[in-house]
Protein backbone atom coordinates (compact mmCIF):
# COMPACT_ATOMS: atom_id res chain seq x y z
CA UNK A 1 0.00 0.00 0.00
CA UNK A 2 2.99 2.36 1.06
CA UNK A 3 4.48 1.84 -2.54
CA UNK A 4 1.22 2.48 -4.57
CA UNK A 5 0.55 5.67 -2.64
CA UNK A 6 4.21 6.91 -2.95
CA UNK A 7 3.60 5.92 -7.02
CA UNK A 8 0.54 8.30 -6.91
CA UNK A 9 2.38 11.02 -5.06
CA UNK A 10 5.29 11.03 -7.49
CA UNK A 11 2.50 11.31 -10.24
CA UNK A 12 0.74 13.84 -8.88
CA UNK A 13 3.97 15.72 -8.01
CA UNK A 14 5.05 15.50 -12.14
CA UNK A 15 2.00 16.53 -13.25
CA UNK A 16 1.84 19.49 -10.76
CA UNK A 17 5.17 20.70 -11.94
CA UNK A 18 3.90 21.60 -15.64
CA UNK A 19 2.27 25.23 -14.69
CA UNK A 20 0.31 27.68 -16.32
CA UNK A 21 1.73 30.96 -17.55
CA UNK A 22 0.45 34.24 -15.23
CA UNK A 23 -2.72 35.34 -15.28
CA UNK A 24 -1.24 38.42 -17.18
CA UNK A 25 0.36 36.57 -19.72
CA UNK A 26 -2.52 34.35 -20.60
CA UNK A 27 -4.82 38.19 -20.93
CA UNK A 28 -1.90 39.20 -23.17
CA UNK A 29 -1.88 36.49 -25.33
CA UNK A 30 -5.34 35.96 -25.87
CA UNK A 31 -5.65 39.37 -26.80
CA UNK A 32 -3.19 38.95 -29.46
CA UNK A 33 -4.97 36.02 -30.86
CA UNK A 34 -7.80 38.24 -30.23
CA UNK A 35 -6.42 41.38 -32.50
CA UNK A 36 -5.40 39.11 -35.17
CA UNK A 37 -8.48 37.30 -35.39
CA UNK A 38 -9.83 40.70 -35.82
CA UNK A 39 -7.24 42.30 -38.20
CA UNK A 40 -8.34 41.47 -41.58
CA UNK A 41 -4.36 40.66 -42.10
CA UNK A 42 -3.04 37.84 -43.73
CA UNK A 43 -0.68 35.47 -42.40
CA UNK A 44 2.21 34.04 -45.04
CA UNK A 45 3.81 30.77 -43.03
CA UNK A 46 5.76 28.33 -45.23
CA UNK A 47 5.30 30.54 -47.98
CA UNK A 48 1.19 30.74 -48.48
CA UNK A 49 -1.04 33.15 -47.77
CA UNK A 50 -4.23 32.24 -44.93
CA UNK A 51 -6.80 34.45 -43.39
CA UNK A 52 -6.27 35.63 -39.89
CA UNK A 53 -8.89 32.79 -38.67
CA UNK A 54 -6.79 30.07 -40.04
CA UNK A 55 -3.47 31.98 -38.95
CA UNK A 56 -4.94 32.27 -35.38
CA UNK A 57 -6.09 28.58 -35.30
CA UNK A 58 -2.32 27.42 -36.04
CA UNK A 59 -0.96 29.55 -33.89
CA UNK A 60 -3.50 28.31 -30.97
CA UNK A 61 -2.62 24.63 -31.95
CA UNK A 62 0.97 25.86 -31.47
CA UNK A 63 0.74 27.43 -28.33
CA UNK A 64 -1.40 24.62 -27.03
CA UNK A 65 1.61 22.03 -27.87
CA UNK A 66 4.35 24.41 -26.14
CA UNK A 67 1.73 24.99 -23.08
CA UNK A 68 1.58 21.25 -22.16
CA UNK A 69 5.77 21.14 -22.53
CA UNK A 70 5.76 23.82 -20.33
CA UNK A 71 7.89 26.18 -22.47
CA UNK A 72 5.72 29.32 -22.23
CA UNK A 73 6.04 31.66 -19.31
CA UNK A 74 5.92 34.86 -20.67
CA UNK A 75 3.97 36.64 -23.92
CA UNK A 76 7.67 36.87 -25.61
CA UNK A 77 8.19 33.22 -25.15
CA UNK A 78 4.59 32.94 -26.75
CA UNK A 79 5.89 35.03 -30.05
CA UNK A 80 9.30 33.92 -29.94
CA UNK A 81 8.41 30.06 -29.99
CA UNK A 82 5.21 29.63 -31.63
CA UNK A 83 4.23 33.22 -33.52
CA UNK A 84 7.45 33.96 -35.44
CA UNK A 85 8.66 31.25 -37.02
CA UNK A 86 7.59 27.85 -38.34
CA UNK A 87 9.07 24.89 -35.77
CA UNK A 88 9.42 22.36 -39.06
CA UNK A 89 11.19 24.25 -41.69
CA UNK A 90 12.55 27.53 -39.71
CA UNK A 91 10.99 29.88 -42.42
CA UNK A 92 9.55 33.01 -40.65
CA UNK A 93 6.23 34.34 -40.35
CA UNK A 94 5.19 37.44 -42.02
CA UNK A 95 1.66 39.75 -41.32
CA UNK A 96 0.44 42.02 -44.24
CA UNK A 97 -2.69 44.11 -42.93
CA UNK A 98 -5.10 45.99 -45.74
CA UNK A 99 -2.83 48.96 -47.23
CA UNK A 100 0.35 48.35 -45.92
CA UNK A 101 3.85 45.94 -46.55
CA UNK A 102 4.14 42.71 -45.52
CA UNK A 103 6.02 42.67 -41.99
CA UNK A 104 7.69 39.55 -39.94
CA UNK A 105 5.11 38.23 -37.83
CA UNK A 106 7.16 38.56 -34.83
CA UNK A 107 7.51 42.41 -35.59
CA UNK A 108 3.84 42.40 -35.81
CA UNK A 109 3.42 40.94 -32.59
CA UNK A 110 5.88 42.70 -30.45
CA UNK A 111 4.15 46.02 -32.13
CA UNK A 112 0.79 45.30 -30.78
CA UNK A 113 1.59 43.91 -27.62
CA UNK A 114 3.58 47.38 -26.90
CA UNK A 115 0.40 48.83 -27.57
CA UNK A 116 -1.61 46.73 -25.14
CA UNK A 117 0.83 47.34 -22.49
CA UNK A 118 0.44 50.73 -23.33
CA UNK A 119 -3.13 50.63 -22.83
CA UNK A 120 -2.61 49.40 -18.86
Amino acid sequence: MRRILAALALCTAATGALAAPPASTQREITQLFDALDHSGCRFNRNGSWYDAHKARAHLQDKYDYLLRRDAIHSTDDFIDLAASKSSMTGRAYFVQCPGTTEVPSATWFRRLLAGLRAKH
